[in-house]
């Protein structure tokens, strides 16, 4: 057992998930100078591919459950070693959540009902759509997601530019799903501020286990059938 590879994961998981929550809760609305869905998206891309080129070549810097799951499907991950990951990511992402609950409690008139970056279906998707919507819309999102990075890690693919295409690809993801789910594809991610938020963040934080696992299983069969080879360094969300 390498504990490295686990703590590698809890960390980079943290950084996702503290980097693009935060964004979404600190700084998307912040009065006359906020992000907006554009800056939360470009900062959950820059956070994997900052962690991809910091631990890719220690764990292979997966920061989530859906992405582990996705590339033992495609040949590219020892089953043995999915929950001891996923254990690591959810570990990650929940201190993370805690951290930045404990700041953001710092200001006046803070409400973790709001959402505190919660991922959520009907009246709590940010523009209302339904649970078959959102549904579709992760399994969709996650599996070609798991197709980018699959892709761009094999060994004919050009060395050194995964994490950029990792990266970019989880941002137009965010661009496109914010409005609907409020982007989740990542179960690790979704399970920290629901944790904060509870009541229906809870009750909701199903889809946002099943479709993202689902999907990342699709993209990583359908990637190993079409591939010639499936070898290459893993990075992923």
């Amino acid at each position: 057992m390498d504990v490295r590879k686990y703590a590698a994961e809890a960390i980079g998981t943290f950084w996702l998930t503290f980097m693009g929550c935060g964004s979404a809760v600190l700084a998307a609305t912040f009065p006359q100078v906020g992000i907006g869905f554009l800056g939360v998206a470009f900062t959950f891309g820059l956070s994997v591919v900052t962690m991809a080129y910091a631990i890719g070549h220690i764990s292979g810097c997966h920061l989530n459950p859906a992405i582990t799951v996705g590339l033992t499907a495609g040949g590219r991950f020892p089953a043995g070693q999915v929950v001891p990951y996923i254990i690591a990511q959810v570990i990650g992402a929940v201190a993370a959540s805690a951290l930045l609950y404990v700041i953001a409690s710092g200001a006046a008139g803070f409400d973790v009902a709001k959402g505190f970056a919660a991922n959520g279906y009907s009246e709590h998707s940010p523009g209302h759509y339904s649970l078959v919507v959102g549904f579709i819309t992760e399994v969709t999102m996650t599996a070609m997601f798991l197709f980018v990075i699959m892709g761009s890690t094999h060994g004919k693919a050009p060395a050194g530019f995964a994490p950029l295409a990792i990266g970019l690809a989880l941002v137009m993801i965010h661009l496109v799903s914010i409005p609907v789910t409020n982007t989740s594809v990542n179960p690790a991610r979704s399970t920290g501020p629901a944790l904060f938020v509870g009541g229906w963040a809870l009750q909701q934080l199903w889809l946002f286990w099943v479709a993202p696992l689902i999907g990342g299983i699709i993209g990583g069969v359908v990637y190993r059938w079409l591939s010639d080879e499936p070898q290459g360094v893993v990075a992923g969300n």
